[in-house]
């Protein structure tokens, strides 16, 4: 391509500082350095990990930075010793990588990789320490390394998933984050069994999807928490049975999930990043063998828990990215996807453009603290 070992200028949506409106920006990107991949982001998504980079971890260090991490996009050009993308590949940056040749990477037991940004990193700024970005002078970070809210961005390429090249970029893009995580959380991480019970707290995207995955384990019952009663219907379209609202109740949920199941559920999901939530997950699981996974994110307060809570042989879970290994993973997601038993499209609620970024996140403050995300927005 033209542009290939050239700096691009182009358009990129910059938080300067935190709690403040992101800025459009013409920002200049950089060719790729070594195994690195300069990529043409296509379609993104605005999750809620970035507002609590952006309106609640406000993190001085962490900026400026291009946030966006659930994209996906087209490989502009390859930097030296990159050989297993070329110009044209359909990618999906991934904020985990996949070396494949640390311990973790060669471990079928966990998906982190030591040579991760968080490892390099410190990591409440969310980002390595150097990127291909400047603006105005300045040099930008990287969001968790893949900063898709830019028209380019430079991703080292053990954090690129190549995936088919039929694949809609503006509906997989959504497998960069929320969907593979609750999905993965429930099939991988918790392990839901045929015929169990499960409890989602939480029916955001992420929610949403952990009810996907426990419907495709199958599951018995699924009960989805929640304080919108509204999404309760959308629930049902992706496996819910059952939905409890905490607000009805004058009793602790977790007691309530006891008394409609008699001994509680055999697994439950916690898809908010609320302590107070992570708790009552745990408790609501049956004693023995119940299995309660923790999938929001939150760095923000301890967590504490009766220790009987544990002893009674109650399991305690956390997952990142629902265990997938990315490079891996991925494209066998979108191959379920393009093979349509997988959704991606009833995610959507809105299409946006990259200047209304600040709309899009308006709308989704507008969401209640109980759930993570309400909607997925897109950026085309």
């Amino acid at each position: 391509m033209a542009t290939a070992g050239k700096v691009i200028k182009c358009k990129a949506a910059v938080a300067w500082e935190p709690n403040k409106p992101l800025v459009i920006e013409e920002i200049e990107v950089a060719p790729p350095e070594a195994n690195e991949i300069r990529i043409k982001i296509v379609a993104t998504a605005l999750c809620h990990t970035d507002l609590y980079h952006l309106l609640e971890s406000m993190q001085p260090q962490g900026f400026p930075t291009v946030l966006g991490h659930e994209g996906a996009g087209i490989v502009e050009s390859v930097g030296p010793g990159v050989s297993e993308y070329q110009q044209g590949d359909k990618v999906i940056p991934l904020f985990i990588s996949q070396c494949r040749q640390c311990h973790f990477c060669k471990s079928p037991r966990s998906n982190q990789c030591v040579k991760a940004w968080a490892g390099i990193a410190r990591h409440d700024a969310m980002a390595p320490p150097t990127s291909r970005f400047t603006c105005k002078g300045k040099e930008l970070l990287q969001f968790v390394g893949t900063s898709t809210f830019s028209e380019y961005t430079v991703v080292n390429e053990m954090a690129v998933a190549k995936i088919d090249p039929m694949a809609p970029l503006d509906k997989v893009c959504l497998l960069g984050c929320g969907i593979c995580t609750g999905y993965g959380a429930a099939v991988n991480t918790a392990k839901v069994e045929p015929g169990s019970t499960c409890a989602v707290f939480g029916l955001g995207a992420v929610g949403m999807a952990a009810v996907m995955g426990c419907k495709a384990a199958g599951a018995k019952r699924i009960i989805g928490i929640d304080i919108n009663p509204e999404k309760f219907e959308k629930a049902k379209v992706f496996g819910a049975t059952d939905f409890v609202n905490p607000k009805d109740h004058d009793k602790p949920i977790s007691q309530v999930l006891i008394e409609m199941t008699k001994w509680g559920v055999d697994f439950s999901l916690e898809c908010v990043g609320n302590v107070s939530v992570m708790r009552s997950a745990l408790e609501s699981c049956v004693q023995g063998y119940g299995v309660s996974v923790i999938v929001g994110w939150t760095d923000l307060r301890d967590i504490a828990i009766r220790p009987n809570q544990l002893i009674s042989g109650r399991t305690w879970k956390g997952s990142t990215f629902g265990g997938f290994k990315g490079r891996d993973a991925v494209p066998q997601m979108v191959k379920v996807y393009m093979d349509k038993k997988l959704m991606l499209d009833e995610f959507i609620t809105h299409h946006m453009t990259l200047d209304q970024i600040n709309d899009a996140i308006e709308l989704m403050k507008q969401i209640t603290d109980f759930s993570t995300l309400q909607q997925i927005i897109m950026f085309r």
